[in-house]
């Protein structure tokens, strides 16, 4: 049985108050118990009045549980921050700013700056490490994203689009990369880095993967201008489709429109909550113990 996710009231339960998030970072980073860095003793630390600070029990030396996170010199409250992680994680197709404004009462400037910082954590917390393998099988495909598709005698015209390339390990985790055209010599470094040998790799019938068989993956492709979408072995690429439809379901239905250079925030964002798909009760948690003391 899939377990759910936290509803809004359990969050509220746990965060009641300011004091709650800040003692959650204070023993998630430094225990209960940790040896003071001034006079060497293993102490316990008590809060410091009017200040996101703790003290050591024998000589005062304070920590700062905010130190080093996305909370670290910000006047905004942590339940606030906190809340705000919470939507990125109940929500399937993102979050907007301009909610996060309305629903905090900041400033629009503060709710684009929370939401970045959360988009950038969540994408340091989810990595990027290597998929497929030896018996795996790993969807390869581009995507257009912003802008507006001019076709022309020459071909599509890319100049006021964004490419994305998307690796899919089926059953597993994605990995996106923000490439600047869908040329061989731009897609084929990402997919050697991130795509381990002896993969399986299905695409479509772009030019750009031709030569894939030649780099020690096995390559089957599916020719969709033929009106062929799965081939009597298995082969075809309606997992990282799948993902397109979503991402690009959040970028223009909850953000209208998103720049090429804060794209990978995004897209970070949206690999943390497809990877975390069969675990939906873990994605705030993993988010709220995962501070590098």
């Amino acid at each position: 049985m899939k377990s759910k996710a936290p509803t809004l009231r359990q969050f509220q339960d746990r965060f009641p108050t300011e004091d709650s998030c800040l003692d959650h970072l204070m023993r998630v980073r430094w225990g209960d118990r940790h040896d003071c860095e001034k006079c060497g003793k293993n102490a316990h630390f008590y809060r410091v009045k009017a200040r996101r600070s703790y003290a050591c029990e024998y000589c005062g030396h304070q920590v700062y549980p905010t130190a080093g996170t996305p909370f670290d010199r910000t006047r905004t409250p942590l339940r606030d921050w906190f809340f705000v992680m919470f939507q990125f994680c109940a929500s399937r197709n993102g979050v907007a700013a301009k909610e996060v404004e309305r629903q905090l009462g900041v400033t629009y400037k503060t709710a684009w700056r929370m939401c970045h910082m959360i988009r950038e954590y969540m994408g340091q917390v989810d990595g990027d490490d290597p998929i497929g393998g030896a018996g795996r099988v790993v969807e390869i495909d581009e995507t257009l994203v912003g802008g507006v598709a001019n076709s022309g005698k020459s071909g599509p015209n890319l100049q006021n689009k964004t490419v994305v390339l998307g690796m899919v390990e089926r059953g597993g985790d994605i990995v996106t990369r923000v490439v600047p055209n869908n040329r061989q010599s731009s897609v084929f470094p990402p997919i050697m880095s991130l795509v381990k040998p002896g993969s399986e790799i299905h695409t479509d019938m772009a030019r750009s993967y031709q030569e894939l068989w030649r780099r020690g993956y096995k390559h089957l492709r599916v020719n969709h201008g033929a009106g062929q979408y799965v081939t009597g072995d298995g082969t075809h690429t309606q997992t990282i489709e799948g993902f397109w439809m979503q991402l690009k379901r959040g970028i223009n239905g909850t953000h209208i429109h998103v720049s090429g250079k804060h794209l990978p925030k995004y897209l970070a964002e949206f690999e943390y909550r497809w990877n975390m798909r069969d675990v939906p009760h873990l994605m705030l948690d993993r988010l709220l113990y995962s501070f590098v003391r």
